[in-house]
């Protein structure tokens, strides 16, 4: 079950019940997927204080800028030219670290090194049989 539908959950039984009660709603009726006792809590002073909506908070920090769709694309075209390069020459001609490289090989591409080259994880027949 998604954040956002706990959300939901909490602030309908925030108007009814307190924290203890909440949990064990929760427990019983979403055993696997239920938040944790200090989230409930957390989210309950939230509430208190009219601050919580359904939506992540802003979080401060660097903006993600390594992982964009301009650089996927020039990773996959670098890949494909060049089956056999190097997981290290890929940050050098794109200026961003070998961690954001392999991130995108291995999670936007769903690649990974197979006898020195460059493969999809999945191949179709026609790639199997060459």
């Amino acid at each position: 079950m998604d954040k956002k539908h706990f959300h939901v959950l909490i602030k309908h039984c925030f108007l009814a019940k307190n924290t203890v009660e909440t949990k064990a709603w929760l427990d019983k009726h979403y055993s696997d997927f239920a938040p944790g006792n200090s989230t409930v809590e957390k989210w309950f002073a939230k509430l208190k204080r009219d601050k919580m909506i359904p939506e992540d908070d802003v979080r401060s920090g660097r903006p993600k800028q390594a992982v964009t769709v301009e650089n996927i694309k020039k990773v996959y075209k670098i890949s494909f030219d060049n089956r056999t390069v190097q997981l290290i020459k890929i940050p050098e001609s794109l200026k961003i670290s070998k961690e954001r490289v392999g991130h995108t090989v291995n999670e936007y591409l769903d690649m990974r090194k197979l006898c020195s080259k460059w493969v999809p994880r999945e191949l179709t027949i026609v790639q199997k049989q060459q």
